[in-house]
């Protein structure tokens, strides 16, 4: 038997191309990309349940288990249904991340990390006064979309102006403000709110916390919240929520994820 499996390698290593090598090549930068992209979520326990099913249905091929063969394959159509509809956040993160790369270079994240103690001050002050406010920075995935939902900004980030259009009488104040690079890129910006079932059982917040949540579901954006109630600093990524950050936490969180 072992012969006839070496065999058997030696003849497919044989009739082996170049294809074959660009095909298993494509297909695992697609594996490593989907896993990327659900690490640290929800989603990802459940990838890893399809793959022991499929890892047993390999295996009751190999060993002629018919029963077994005929339970997981009366299932297929409805797993391929459900794969659907339980990781459709992340297909749909997947997909808008292929479409529109924004291709940042290392000089972009320069121009923000040149602004971030600006950032840090802006939000500290927010924080202490208890004024709220949501800010979402981009990261490769454009915002362009959402920006156009607000009203266009296009100005130098710095902590005075960011401070400003979150003050309550400030008509933008309820917005979000999108952060392109170094800019302020727009404010007044509607975000998507998530749908109910990821947010857990459980699972009770303000509007601004629900829009971050939303748009870090829908794009890699890196989405800060300060709550207006208690002052509470938080930031959404991948559809996960941080919360009760303090300036030196949030500055490592917020860095260390768009770097």
């Amino acid at each position: 038997m072992l012969n006839n499996i070496l065999a058997d390698i030696v003849n497919a290593l044989k009739a082996f191309t170049l294809g074959d090598f660009l095909d298993i090549l494509l297909v695992a930068f697609i594996l490593y990309s989907f896993f990327r992209l659900i690490k640290d979520t929800k989603a990802y326990q459940m990838a890893i349940g399809l793959g022991i099913v499929l890892l047993l249905f390999l295996v009751s091929q190999w060993a002629n288990l018919i029963v077994t063969q005929r339970i997981i394959r009366s299932f297929i159509t409805y797993l391929i249904i459900a794969v659907i509809i339980l990781f459709q956040g992340e297909i749909r993160r997947f997909l808008t991340s292929i479409g529109s790369r924004s291709f940042r270079k290392h000089s972009s994240f320069k121009s923000l990390l040149e602004k971030s103690e600006e950032i840090l001050l802006a939000i500290e002050y927010l924080s202490t006064n208890k004024i709220g406010a949501l800010i979402a920075f981009e990261k490769e995935v454009s915002l362009n979309s959402y920006a156009k939902r607000g009203t266009e900004i296009d100005a130098v980030l710095s902590k005075d102006l960011l401070v400003s259009l979150f003050y309550l009488n400030s008509p933008l104040h309820d917005g979000a403000v999108i952060i392109q690079e170094n800019k302020i890129k727009a404010a007044g910006c509607l975000l998507p709110l998530p749908a109910a079932y990821k947010l857990g059982k459980h699972f009770q917040t303000r509007t601004r916390h629900l829009a971050a949540l939303g748009l870090s579901h829908e794009t890699d954006a890196a989405v800060i919240i300060v709550s207006e109630e208690t002052g509470t600093i938080s930031i959404a990524t991948e559809g996960n929520l941080e919360r009760g950050l303090d300036k030196k936490q949030l500055k490592e969180y917020l860095l260390d994820y768009l770097k």
